[in-house]
C-alpha cells in the first residue's frame, strides 16, 4: 500500500432510517466513482443521535450483527469494490448492547469489528444507558488495504487506545465520530472544545507517526424527548504522521471528502521520529492503575 484514495462521509440525519440509510448508500456511490477505495461514516449513522435521552423505546433501533444493515452495506461494498467503515446499535442478546463498528472489505465480506470501548456519560450523551463497554480489545482490522485501527467517537480522546492501536499493528487510526457543542455554550468555550478535539486527534498521529480520520456528523438534532439537542461540528478531518492536516471539514455543511494519503511517509517519519523505538517499557508500570498516590 503506497497511495490510498479515501473518501470521508460527512453528513447530518434525520428521524427518517430509510432515508438516512439511502443516503449514506448514495454518498459512498460519489466517493467510489471518484476513486475512493475506503470509505468512512460517522458514528451510528443508520439514526438520530438518539443518545441524547435515556429512553427504552430506543432499544428498538439496535440491530443484530450480522443482520440485515450489515447485509445491505455489504452488498455495496461488494458491488463498488471499496473497503467500508460504519457504525451500528449493536443488539447482542436481549437486554446486551454495543456501539459497534463494522469493516467490510472490497468482497463485501465483514472484514471485522469494534466494540466501542470508553463509553461517556455526559448531558446529552447519555451513552451508559445503552452500550456495554467493548470486550474485543485494541486490535487493528485487516483488509485487502491494510490494517485499520477503527475505534469510535469518545475513544479519540485517550492516547492510551491509539497507541495499543499503532503497536498491534495499525497502518491508520479511524474515528467513525458523532460529536458537538451545547448550544448553550457560548462561542469562546465552543471554540476551545473544538480546538482540544483537533489537537488530541493530532497528537495520536504525532506520538504514533501514522494518519489519523475522524469522521463526524453535523447539523443540529434535537433529542426525540425532552428539550435537548447538539449542534454536531462537523471538522472531519483527515492528518498526516506528522500530525499535518490534509484535508478539514466544515462545521456546517453536508461533504463527501477524497484525500490521498501517501503510506510511504509513515516509515519515513518513524525513522526520523523514533518514538517507537525509545518507550520506556521498562517504566511505565503505572499505567493500568486508576490513579497513583
Amino acid at each position: 500500500m503506497q497511495k490510498l484514495k479515501i473518501g470521508l462521509i460527512q453528513k447530518r440525519y434525520s428521524a427518517d432510517s430509510k432515508a438516512n440509510i439511502a443516503s449514506n448508500a448514495d454518498a459512498v456511490r460519489v466517493l467510489a466513482r471518484r476513486g475512493a477505495k475506503l470509505i468512512i461514516l460517522p458514528e451510528l449513522h443508520n439514526t438520530l443521535y438518539f443518545c441524547q435521552t435515556e429512553t427504552v423505546k430506543c432499544f428498538d433501533l439496535a440491530d443484530k450483527i450480522p443482520g440485515p444493515s450489515t447485509d445491505f452495506y455489504g452488498a455495496l461494498a461488494a458491488k463498488l469494490k471499496v473497503v467500508l467503515v460504519t457504525s451500528f446499535f449493536e443488539r447482542r442478546a436481549s437486554g446486551l448492547y454495543h456501539n459497534t463498528a463494522v469493516v467490510f472489505d472490497k468482497d463485501g465480506s465483514i472484514a471485522g469489528r469494534y466494540r466501542k470501548m470508553h463509553i461517556p456519560d455526559d448531558p446529552g450523551y447519555y451513552e451508559k444507558f445503552y452500550f456495554t463497554p467493548g470486550d474485543l480489545g485494541f486490535k487493528p482490522i485487516k483488509t485487502s488495504i491494510g490494517n485499520l485501527g477503527v475505534m469510535v467517537c469518545w475513544d479519540q480522546w485517550y492516547p492510551e487506545a491509539a497507541r495499543l492501536m499503532s503497536l498491534a499493528g495499525a497502518d491508520i487510526l479511524i474515528y467513525p465520530t458523532a460529536i458537538g457543542w451545547n448550544p448553550g455554550d457560548n462561542s469562546s468555550e465552543k471554540k476551545r472544545q473544538l480546538d482540544a478535539w483537533l489537537t488530541i486527534q493530532r497528537g495520536h498521529a504525532i506520538a504514533n507517526g501514522l494518519p489519523v480520520i475522524s469522521v463526524n456528523r453535523t447539523g443540529m438534532e434535537k433529542a426525540s424527548t425532552g428539550k435537548g439537542r447538539i449542534d454536531f461540528w462537523g471538522n472531519s478531518f483527515v492528518a498526516g504522521p506528522q500530525g499535518e492536516l490534509l484535508a478539514r471539514g466544515s462545521s456546517d455543511r453536508q461533504e463527501t471528502m477524497l484525500v490521498e494519503l501517501d503510506m510511504n511517509r509513515c516509515e519515513t517519519v518513524r525513522r526520523a521520529w523514533p518514538f517507537l523505538r525509545d518507550r520506556r517499557i521498562d517504566a511505565y508500570d503505572g499505567i493500568n492503575l486508576r490513579f497513583r498516590n
